[in-house]
């Protein structure tokens, strides 16, 4: 067998070649070819997308050290190592090594796929798409969101090289003029008011608005021609449009979708080599992590993105400081060390907000990180760590703090502040009752956000134990909202 091929002995490169062909010429995408492969073959995901490319290890570490060249190039045994990494938490090996974060990106992009789908080993049935057993159910979450990814996004981002090539600089494809940077200008102006609209209604009420946008930008990016500057803004403001649709997507609980939307997001941010950006959207995947049960990830998102960026805004930097914290908070609340760590975080975020002479430099899309947004997040980690004095506390501060414009993020924090009262040694339901009415409000008449309707229908669960008439009466007003979204 040729060097830098290593296939388990019942897997033939006749067996490959005939099953891609086959697919393929009933048109499977390569993700569907590689599922099955793992399936058929018992082998992981990060094998498995590479023989459904048809390349070697050595082929692999050639493609990467030519889109990302280093003193130390890859080697066909480093993709080995890879290829033989059990997944997160699996114990040491002399032949394994689990490719840190930057590395599973990179040879996402390579295969084309979700960062994700390079994690873990499906079973047949995630593979062809048996849904009907419940554990094969949990089994597709757990190893990763294995589902078909949407045929565009694989196509989404064109590399900048490549984008920005001409044969006459005067002209773009077609005959058309380079695009101006004015263009871009109107862009950016266009994704700050969808922002600031889903800061008051919500992703179900806008998801389908940004996704129109989404389309447009992407074709200006992939059939225009323009110059190194331009191309340089059009991709940070696509990969920001992008990272916008991930967010509506993950507000509205289709996760796989959001996970696409940032997935390509990261390539445009990279290609601008925009490090905030990158950052940031590294921090929302970190959120999802969170949100899925997937602790031990979340953490290692949200100190990557903190370590990889430079700190020049401290608007961005309280952002990833936060999103450490709350991947903390929903670790092991009894553990000393992950407390501490989260206390940390929570603290060094406010420093920074709270340090004049810092350097500003901050981007458009940072204008949420403000004192207020600080302690409701803040009060959602106490909250996590079972300190529900110190989580009310930042919760009303966020509450007093914030704009009348943040519609959603006053009916999370309304929700959240009634929790603490339900969870608390000696529940005031009460309280409780109070500040989930007014959640409840907010969510009927004017957000739509399943993301807070999720902790609202926990909030409900958490009170029926109780069973007064006002508790029955909450649940019943309540119930047409968690009726809606479910």
């Amino acid at each position: 067998m040729a060097s830098g091929v290593e296939l388990p002995r019942r897997l033939s490169r006749g067996d490959i070649l005939q099953l891609r062909s086959t697919m393929a010429g009933l048109g499977a995408s390569t993700r569907q070819i590689a599922a099955a492969i793992a399936a058929a073959h018992g082998v992981n995901m990060r094998v498995a997308f590479r023989l459904a490319l048809g390349l070697t290890q050595d082929g692999v570490a050639d493609l990467y050290n030519q889109l990302w060249p280093s003193d130390k190039p890859k080697t066909g045994k480093y993709i080995s190592y890879w290829e033989r990494w059990e997944g997160p938490g699996s114990p040491a090996s002399p032949n394994a090594r689990e490719p840190s974060y930057t590395d599973i990106i990179r040879l996402a992009q390579i295969y084309r796929c979700l960062i994700d789908d390079l994690i873990g080993t499906p079973t047949a049935a995630v593979a062809t798409g048996d849904g009907g057993n419940a554990t094969n159910r949990r089994t597709a979450i757990r190893v990763g969101l294995l589902s078909a990814a949407t045929p565009w996004i694989n196509d989404v981002v064109t590399p900048l090289a490549g984008a920005t090539r001409s044969t006459d600089p005067r002209t773009g494809r077609g005959g058309a003029a380079p695009l101006p940077l004015e263009v871009v200008d109107s862009l950016d102006v266009i994704t700050d008011q969808l922002r600031r609209m889903d800061d008051q209604l919500g992703g179900g009420a806008l998801l389908a608005l940004v996704q129109q946008h989404v389309t447009s930008a992407v074709d200006l990016l992939n059939n225009r021609r323009y110059s190194d500057v331009v191309g340089l803004r059009l991709h940070s403001a696509v990969a920001e449009l992008l990272r916008l649709a991930g967010f509506l997507s993950f507000d509205t609980s289709a996760h796989a979708q959001a996970q696409q939307y940032w997935s390509a997001a990261l390539r445009a941010a990279y290609a601008a080599g925009d490090r905030a950006l990158t950052a940031n959207i590294l921090g929302f995947l970190s959120c999802q992590a969170k949100d899925l049960g997937r602790t031990r990830e979340a953490i290692t998102l949200a100190e990557t993105a903190r370590n990889g960026y430079p700190g020049a805004s401290p608007q961005v930097t309280a952002i990833l400081h936060l999103r450490v914290a709350e991947a903390y908070a929903n670790d092991d609340a009894t553990s000393t060390r992950t407390v501490a760590a989260c206390r940390r975080a929570i603290d060094a975020a406010f420093d920074v907000l709270g340090d004049s002479s810092a350097s500003s430099g901050a981007p458009a899309w940072c204008y949420w990180m403000t004192e207020a947004q600080a302690h409701a997040q803040a009060g959602y980690c106490y909250l996590r760590l079972g300190d529900h004095t110190r989580a009310r506390a930042h919760l009303r501060s966020g509450l007093r703090l914030q704009s009348a414009t943040h519609s959603r993020e006053g009916a999370l924090r309304h929700v959240l502040l009634a929790t603490t009262y339900v969870q608390q040694p000696q529940p005031d339901i009460d309280k409780a009752l109070e500040y989930g009415g007014r959640a409840v409000d907010a969510l009927t008449g004017q957000v739509d956000s399943a993301r807070c309707v999720g902790h609202t229908s926990r909030l409900v669960k958490s009170l029926k134990p109780y069973g007064s008439p006002e508790v029955h009466a909450f649940v019943e007003r309540a119930r047409p909202l968690l009726q809606a979204k479910a």
